[in-house]
């Protein structure tokens, strides 16, 4: 169980995120602590993982997980409502092994025929995972292509199993997908097709450092962050 030390002089405090906001948060905090702001011990893992932890009470200064998962916490007590910022927007983008013929999506009929053409598919257990499992039923496609589904463990990115060749043709945030040697990158999906995720970050009410807390998120929220937020593959949110 996670707990949290008495409050030092100088806290550090401590968070939980899902893997696809790993690398932006990473170098948020560290430009957040080179400008005079507290330090965060951050653990990424899988967001469905991350929510578990935090329902079984363990205590987190910070959450940050997709909007969704944060409501419910907040709805359950384990966060504060009224510390609830949206922090980015992301989208999701497709990819192929690096040398594999690369299909047309340009538009969602492409993108249709692609996932019919190709030999396995793969997506996360996240919020894109199931938009993307309610596309294909939304197609009619999900029954022929339920038998080359591959998907992704908590915390295992997808764009590894398709470096492998493990999946031929795989889906997740382009956050997870931009750094990952191995893989080509087709693209985000079209706009009509698209799936945003808004990634949000709250506080616990247990926290030994409210003050400190809400510093960081209103750093997190405002246009200081907004070019790393863009330089990972997101948007700041609502913009």
């Amino acid at each position: 169980m996670h707990t949290l030390p008495s409050a030092p002089a100088t806290p550090v405090l401590q968070g939980i995120s899902s893997m696809a906001t790993r690398q932006l948060l990473t170098e948020l905090l560290a430009l957040y602590a080179a400008q005079g702001g507290c330090a965060m011990q951050l653990e990424s893992v899988g967001g469905v993982d991350a929510a578990k932890r935090v329902q079984a009470g363990e205590v987190f200064d910070v959450v940050f997980l997709a909007r969704d998962a944060i409501a419910k916490l907040v709805a359950a007590g384990h966060l504060d409502g009224s510390s609830v910022r949206d922090l980015a927007d992301s989208g999701v983008a497709m990819a192929v092994k690096a040398g594999a013929p690369q299909p047309d999506v340009s538009n969602a009929e492409a993108v249709r025929a692609a996932v019919l053409a190709a030999s396995s598919l793969g997506y996360s257990t996240g919020p894109s995972g199931v938009a993307l499992a309610k596309l294909f039923e939304a197609w009619g496609i999900a029954e022929h292509i339920q038998g080359r589904i591959v998907t992704a463990p908590p915390g295992v990115p997808v764009g590894s199993l398709v470096a492998k060749g493990e999946i031929a043709l795989g889906f997740q945030q382009r956050s997870e997908l931009i750094h990952l040697p191995g893989i080509t990158l087709l693209g985000n999906l079209p706009d009509a097709i698209q799936i945003t995720t808004t990634f949000s970050a709250a506080i616990s009410p247990a926290s030994l450092h409210q003050a400190e807390a809400r510093a960081l998120l209103q750093f997190l929220a405002s246009e200081h962050a907004a070019d790393a937020i863009r330089k990972q593959g997101m948007v700041p949110a609502g913009a």
